[in-house]
This record gives structure tokens, sequence and C-alpha cells, in this order.
């Protein structure tokens, strides 16, 4: 697998984890579970843009 697919897929998986976080964070009242959430959630939209970058370059 090319290294700009592994970081679109990975990039997904942090976001789709990091908004799991997010929402049990606010559901158990917790600030710091939510913030954390939302900073892997962004984690993972950076990693997969950087994935949709390589892809172009690879071409």
């Amino acid at each position: 697998m090319k290294t700009s697919t592994k970081d679109q897929v990975k990039g997904q998986f942090h976001e789709l984890k990091g908004k799991v976080k997010e929402k049990a964070g606010q559901v158990a009242g917790d600030p710091e579970l939510t913030a954390e959430g939302q900073d892997e959630n962004l984690a993972g939209k950076v990693q997969k843009k950087v994935g949709q970058v390589k892809k172009v370059f690879e071409k």
C-alpha cells in the first residue's frame, strides 16, 4: 500500500476515534476528554490531507 493511502486511512481512523472521544466527553461531562477528542479529530484531518497531497505528487 502506498504511503499516501496509508496516511489517508490512518487519518480517517483518527478522525473517527476523535469524534467518538469528543461525544463520550460531552456525554460524561468531561471537558478534558472532549478536548482530547477534538485534538485527535483535527490531527486525523491533517494526516488525511497530507495523504491527499502525497497522492498528487506521486503521479
